[in-house]
């Protein structure tokens, strides 16, 4: 069934649509350029003297397209990254609880090997037969599309960076 023809069917609705309004702060746009110019940098967050080209391919793919320090490292008080505990550990972005620590200070993360987080991301499961959960399922999910060799890189990186800790008890 065509969509439009159905909605063309329904009487229209009387109303306006509310002005969209934004409160200051956030209404001065030069306040983006700040911010840009204070959090967005084009080196990465973790440099290594002689990095293996796996480790490289991995921080591509971790720090760029798969973007996992957006819910694993905490924020400052304008919402820009605070890189020094790079993916130690942050408050969860949907409210509830934290999102967990993958560096090697990680409480569930620091016995598993580069196979044990590659094939976590394949298959979702982890080295003690847990599931991933959460809104990690749709990133595991898109991580198994990915070829075996980007899984092991990503693993690679994980497992060169430093212990960071976010999290009492870690």
């Amino acid at each position: 069934m065509d969509l439009k023809a159905y909605l063309d069917t329904l009487p229209a609705v009387a109303g306006r649509v509310a002005i969209h309004t934004l409160d200051f702060p956030w209404t001065l746009r030069r306040g983006i350029g700040v911010w840009k110019w204070r959090y967005l940098d084009a080196e990465p967050v973790m440099k290594f003297v002689s990095a293996d080209a796996m480790v490289e391919r991995g921080r591509e793919l971790v720090e760029g397209a798969g973007h996992c320090g957006e819910c694993r490292t905490e924020r400052d008080r304008f919402g820009g990254m605070i890189t020094d505990p790079w993916l130690g550990g942050a408050p969860n972005p949907e409210g509830r609880g934290r999102i967990p620590n993958i560096t090697l200070a990680g409480k569930n993360t620091a016995d598993w090997s580069a196979g044990d987080i590659a094939y976590y991301l394949e298959s979702g499961f982890t080295p003690e037969y847990d599931t991933v959960g959460g809104s990690m399922v749709a990133v595991q999910e898109n991580m198994a599309m990915l070829s075996q060799d980007d899984r092991r890189a990503i693993a690679a990186y994980l497992k060169s960076i430093p212990a960071f800790s976010n999290q009492p008890g870690q």
